[in-house]
């Protein structure tokens, strides 16, 4: 069987979707904001029976867009939006191995799961960590809709928790890092995948929670608003489902679930638009597992846009600062492997799906608020 491919794509990323394909997968899609990425790429979609990819998920488990429609309008928030974004990287930490600077109290700590060797270690670090943003593309950003309304939005994961889950897991399953490599599987009915489901899900949900934190910390604290509306979902992932009456364990890596009537928030790159959108039924949806983009998509790698070894980079910074400038966004941080000339266009990307999901907002972004220049993440993916 061949993988469902949308847009354009390299050949070295459609061979990694079809490798994923030959170890153990039964279909497969690659969406298109798709590139390459550890053992399964970016906007890649795997169905297994019985089986799980900890490659698959990678090393950011439950990475994930949550979007807040405020009570705020754009006329309330722009003339302040400078001291807004300021207010935003103040309170909130971005960064590897940063700590929250409000420590957070979850019910999630109470979860027995803690208690597995894999993660239990874990917990005081989850702990301090818990509403950090992370860096490379992660970002809290403030928009506003084709309305005028006011939206927050926020994209990151389960951090340190989920990179060091993942980690010991492809150990322990004695899997390979890297691109270029089989992803690792590992059947469900055994101790590794047993252990792994339940690490993965609570990875999921202190993502959920970090997100919520920091999206509704800046709603009400920051800009002084009300919630109206949530639309939240991970992206880096593995569910259990039902397609073409069959169960099967769906691995989502970069890649937005869009089932019918189910919402998701897909960003664009730093300085662009981002949606809100809604999946539909259609022989293109179930064709796509019922999952779509969850971004615009790499067109450079991070070392092509920013340079490496005194080389320059293919991204000038007055050429980003230009972009900016045009969109009228506010940056706090971000650096070039960011920038909006670095990534597919959202539009294209989108028309590539046209059939298998409604746009229902537009989000033009006021401020966007990343982890500085300085900040190295190899698996910010």
């Amino acid at each position: 069987m061949k993988p469902v491919i949308f847009g354009q794509h390299d050949e070295a990323t459609v061979r990694q979707i079809e490798t994923c394909l030959r170890a153990g997968g039964e279909q497969a899609v690659l969406c298109a904001d798709g590139h390459k990425g550890y053992a399964q790429p970016i906007g890649g979609v795997v169905a297994y029976k019985d089986k799980v990819s900890i490659s698959g998920v990678g090393f950011d488990i439950a990475c994930g867009n949550l979007a807040i429609r405020t009570d705020a309008t754009e006329a309330e928030i722009k003339p302040r939006i400078d001291v807004i974004m300021d207010d935003i990287v103040q309170n909130i930490s971005f960064g590897i191995g940063q700590t929250n600077r409000h420590p957070v109290e979850h019910e999630l700590f109470d979860d027995p799961t803690w208690g597995i060797r894999a993660v239990g270690h874990l917990k005081s670090m989850a702990r301090d960590q818990l509403g950090t943003v992370g860096s490379g593309n992660h970002y809290v950003d403030v928009f506003a809709d084709e309305n005028g309304v006011v939206w927050v939005g926020v994209h990151f994961g389960s951090r340190g928790l989920g990179f060091k889950s993942a980690t010991h897991f492809l150990e322990l399953a004695g899997g390979k890092e890297g691109m270029d490599v089989p992803p690792t599987v590992v059947p469900l009915a055994s101790s590794i995948g047993e252990d792994y489901l339940a690490a993965m899900k609570l990875a999921g949900r202190y993502a959920y929670a970090g997100r919520e934190y920091v999206a509704r910390f800046v709603v009400r604290e920051i800009l002084g608003a009300n919630i109206r509306e949530e639309v939240h979902n991970h992206h880096n992932f593995a569910w259990l489902e039902e397609h073409n009456g069959q169960p099967y364990w769906v691995v989502r890596k970069g890649a937005t679930p869009a089932f019918p009537g189910q919402k998701g928030f897909v960003g664009g790159s730093m300085g662009d638009d981002a949606v809100i959108i809604e999946g539909v039924d259609s022989p293109a949806s179930r064709a796509a597992l019922f999952s779509t983009i969850h971004g615009a998509g790499r067109v450079m790698s991070r070392t092509a846009a920013k340079g490496k070894h005194g080389k320059p980079g293919l991204v000038r910074r007055e050429e980003m600062m230009q972009w900016l400038r045009r969109k009228g966004v506010v940056l706090r941080g971000g650096d070039l492997d960011e920038a909006p000339q670095a990534y597919r266009r959202l539009t294209d990307v989108l028309a590539a799906h046209a059939g298998t999901m409604r746009i229902l907002h537009t989000l033009r972004p006021l401020g966007v608020a990343m982890a500085g220049r300085d900040i190295f993440d190899p698996y910010k993916d």
